[in-house]
């Protein structure tokens, strides 16, 4: 399946305990259908501390760590750069004959 979100979009969640939340898409998995959207479904890990990592990284000093974890694609949704409001992602094709991703909700060529 091609994924219509890719890394550096604007999405928006819009279900799970984070729905609503905005954020920049961090990193896509594209063989899981996961994306990990910045300061969005964070959680925490307990690091054991590290004395052969560099001195003052997180991982030399331990502890608790919040991080970002990984959404199902499904559960966000592109922000339409016109409207700002969540949409879906078509796929059209320019004169030359290149594909681009088109903003549904508005029509408003997103590349």
């Amino acid at each position: 399946m091609a994924l219509r979100i890719r890394q550096d979009d604007h999405v928006v969640v819009i279900s799970g305990k984070d729905r609503g939340r905005t954020g920049r898409v961090v990193s896509v998995d594209r063989e899981n259908d996961r994306v990990v959207v910045e300061g969005v479904n964070l959680v925490k890990r307990h690091q054991r501390p590290n004395p052969s990592a560099l001195p003052g990284s997180p991982a030399a000093q331990g502890g608790v760590i919040s991080r970002e974890a990984s959404i199902h694609v499904s559960n966000v949704q592109l922000v339409d750069p016109k409207t700002n409001q969540p949409t879906r992602v078509g796929v059209t094709t320019t004169e030359n004959g290149r594909r681009v991703r088109v903003a549904r909700r508005s029509g408003v060529q997103i590349d």
